[in-house]
């Protein structure tokens, strides 16, 4: 691979990716340590959602292992369909085989109640639905992309993850999320300033109930601010109020009295009854601000 050029354009979302010539070659050690990793595992099923992180390990893992590597995708109620369409585009563009893992989280028990542990729940019996679907096709290992700055947050689905054995090679390589970003870019994936994700139940206090109802509520919500052009964007619901995170240089524009309006309209018109901007603005996480 090329030696990586300092980084310094600025992406959709407002975010600039930039390192001294110094770092750059300490991120072209992680890079080949990364692959090193791959390599050793001999074949990979990656826990592919089509995020930056899961679309790097992949696109890394079918460079390293080909045909050895192949991507797992969920599909669920808590998945956008947008997000599930871009994993399987950027699969068939790039020759990887790929599975998608029907799932139905609400019916894990417990998942309901949303407790705090939820994100455990869920993951485990994901991940032994994607180690019985590695087994099956041949392969040794599951790998996820979580990477170094994932350990900053409160994750109780990384207990799952080491608790089945499932392989973290971003973080075994001590990649960052901006790392990554970096590395994308240079790769020419797309993903590399695509806004963060996270699955939808993560936009419900502790202990409020999820449903279908109020998942797909939260669902059109978000992809109405996406296609009004915000870029990273959350709809946090609280009962039937909905509190809307963006970046805060977006809050005059969200502001103008036209799009206020139709924001407010089409968020009533979807099952809220208060629709509300949090004055912090966008942040990862925002629901433990609690615990």
């Amino acid at each position: 691979m090329k030696q990586f050029q300092k980084a310094d354009e600025q992406g959709r979302s407002g975010r600039t990716v930039e390192k001294s010539l110094e770092e750059m070659e300490s991120l072209e050690q992680k890079y080949q340590e990364l692959k090193q990793i791959l390599e050793g595992f001999g074949s990979a099923a990656v826990a592919f959602s089509g995020g930056v992180d899961s679309t790097f390990l992949l696109k890394t893992a079918f460079d390293v292992l080909g045909e050895k590597a192949i991507a797992i995708t969920a599909k669920s109620c808590s998945f956008p369909a947008r997000e599930l369409q871009e994993a399987v585009a950027f699969c068939e563009e790039n020759g990887i085989r790929q599975i998608i893992c029907e799932t139905d989280e609400l019916n894990i028990e417990g998942f309901r109640e949303n407790p705090k542990n939820r994100c455990y729940l869920c993951k485990h019996e994901l991940f032994e639905s994607m180690q019985k679907i590695a087994r099956e096709n041949g392969i040794s290992e599951v790998v996820e992309g979580s990477n170094l700055d994932d350990l900053g947050d409160y994750r109780p689905g990384l207990q799952a993850i080491r608790e089945l054995g499932i392989k973290s090679p971003l973080r075994l390589a001590n990649l960052t999320k901006s790392d990554i970003r970096i590395l994308s870019k240079d790769l020419g994936l797309p993903t590399w300033d695509k806004p963060s994700f996270a699955c939808l139940a993560s936009r419900f206090p502790y202990g409020e109930t999820i449903s279908e109802e109020k998942l797909a509520m939260i669902d059109k919500a978000e992809q109405l601010l996406i296609d009004l052009g915000f870029c990273q964007v959350r709809v946090r619901i609280h009962g039937k109020i909905a509190r809307i995170e963006i970046l805060p240089q977006d809050f005059e524009r969200l502001m103008k009295e036209q799009l206020r309006e139709l924001i407010y309209t089409k968020l009533q018109s979807f099952g809220f009854t208060y629709v509300t901007l949090d004055l912090r603005g966008y942040r990862t996480g925002s629901m433990n601000e609690v615990l």
